[in-house]
């Protein structure tokens, strides 16, 4: 091992005095101290050089980085972000490459240490994770494969009426199917719009959504009666998990085209803003470039979808070993002589019990499984 920890000067003094007397070679000297004849030499040349100061330990630091920030980079890096307060290090960067040419800016992440040295930038408080189903990847081959949908942030009309944006788009082609101003995000308004929808065009395969009302809620499955609806008609409904806007990337790009050019400013009153959204879905799906199209506009790769909306909803069929119990208005079902709450959602629905282990059920509504009944607590787990 090399130099004893606990009194590492003493066993360095050592060495140089057994050196000293001539006792020993250089060699038998480093083999009795555990040291390489490297660190032997080493600390022999300091001795000589300093005395007893160069057998201490010398800071590893540089004297010099080759890469540190010049001082007016820094200052003028600084600037630029009081100047800009709410950019980050990449477009602090990338403005400046453009008016201060001469300057050797360093990497973004270099940029944002010395933004956090300083002080200028916020530490922000991670989000507390909690468990989530997750949507699958995004992936679809034809039109009506997954829609998206999501309503754009409120904002007011020039009378002070708000505006709440419900848009729904073709993931595969990015075509706008509906931006519909609606006076809040509650089912009795957005519902129809999906309902007139489904008529127009027919049904898609599934639907992506966020965990807001009204496509979720916070009980089992995230089970809502805009969801619930869905399933009847055969819909998956497909949840990006909280605080990932990316899951649904490709709709959260065209909310910033929507907003850009038709709530700045916004129009005078609700209907007048309808109008602006009718212009602007009419351009955007016929006029206007799309690159996911190959630039071409989406209205050329769309059509309807094959699956026509029933005007009856038939009611589900599950296999002959399951357990088939009727919700009731109060979002409980019979089981074992016990009453367990599901969800208000599914109230006058019918639901199926699998048994896959000893007091285990599955709990199913159509083909989607929503939970796990236990016999031994009478719970239910996601």
């Amino acid at each position: 091992m090399p130099w004893a920890e606990t009194e590492p000067m003493k066993e360095r003094a050592r060495f140089v005095a057994e050196w000293e007397r001539g006792h020993y070679t250089m060699t038998e000297l480093c083999r009795r101290f555990g040291v390489s004849r490297k660190t032997g030499y080493k600390r022999l040349e300091r001795w000589e050089e300093e005395g007893l100061e160069g057998l201490k330990d010398r800071s590893r630091a540089p004297h010099r980085c080759p890469h540190a920030i010049a001082p007016e980079v820094a200052r003028t890096i600084a600037e630029a972000r009081r100047r800009h307060p709410s950019w980050g290090p990449r477009k602090l960067l990338a403005w400046l490459s453009e008016r201060r040419p001469e300057l050797a800016l360093p990497a973004a992440s270099t940029a944002g240490d010395l933004l956090r040295r300083r002080g200028l930038v916020k530490k922000r408080r991670r989000r507390r994770a909690w468990k989530h189903p997750g949507a699958p990847e995004l992936a679809t081959v034809a039109p009506n494969d997954v829609w998206t949908a999501d309503f754009k942030g409120h904002f007011r009309t020039k009378d002070g009426a708000y505006c709440y944006p419900l848009t729904i788009a073709d993931q595969h082609t990015r075509y706008l199917l509906r931006c519909q101003a609606l006076g809040s995000v509650r089912t009795q308004e957005a519902k129809p719009v999906f309902r007139r929808l489904f008529g127009e065009v027919g049904l898609p395969r599934a639907i992506r959504s966020d965990n807001g009302a009204p496509f979720a809620s916070t009980g089992i499955h995230g089970l809502c009666e805009l969801n619930v609806w869905w399933m009847r008609l055969g819909i998956a409904h497909q949840r990006i998990r909280p605080a990932s806007p990316q899951e649904n990337g490709a709709h959260e790009r065209m909310h910033r085209t929507l907003k850009q050019e038709t709530t700045r400013p916004p129009a005078a009153t609700l209907r007048g803003q309808q109008r602006k959204f009718d212009r602007f879905r009419e351009e955007y799906n016929q006029e206007r470039p799309h690159e996911a199209q190959g630039d071409r506009p989406p209205g050329k790769a769309w059509q309807p979808s094959p699956r026509e909306c029933p005007s009856k909803i038939q009611p589900p069929e599950y296999p002959g070993h399951h357990l088939v119990r009727l919700v009731s208005n109060a979002g409980t079902f019979r089981f074992n002589v016990r009453q367990i709450f599901l969800s208000n959602a599914l109230a006058q629905e019918y639901i199926g019990l699998e048994e896959t282990d000893d007091g285990i059920w599955g709990l199913y509504f159509y083909d989607v499984r929503l939970g796990t009944l236990d016999e031994r607590d009478y719970r239910i787990y996601a």
